[in-house]
């Protein structure tokens, strides 16, 4: 039982990435879903969660520059990242709130 995660990769500051985190049907259907980053020497920050029903959660430093969504059909939850800035390079993990994660995408923001 795995979440796997997709979308990372190296953009220009001002740039946008969309990541996405397919998860087992069964563990999708009935949990909130989030996605967390850690940038070294740093601790583990929630980004953003969203419940089965849609209602969304922001960390501060979003500041509207993520949404999170989810694909009920396909079992799949997004975070779409606009507007990146360097201080937003992290590990970026996908999460079922019930205590299952991804192994992590790296997220660079660099020119």
């Amino acid at each position: 039982v795995q979440l796997v995660e997709s979308g990372g990769g190296l953009v220009q500051p001002g740039g946008s990435l969309r990541l996405s985190c397919v998860a087992p049907s069964n563990i999708f259907s009935s949990n909130g879903m989030g996605w967390y980053r850690q940038a070294p020497g740093k601790a583990r920050e929630l980004v953003a969660t969203i419940n089965p029903i849609g209602i969304t959660y922001y960390g501060d430093f979003v500041k509207g520059r993520f949404t999170i969504s989810r694909d009920n059909a396909k079992n799949t939850v997004h975070l779409q990242m606009n507007s990146l800035k360097p201080e937003d390079t992290a590990m970026y993990y996908c999460a079922a709130l019930s205590g299952l994660w991804g192994q992590g995408i790296q997220v660079t923001v660099s020119s």
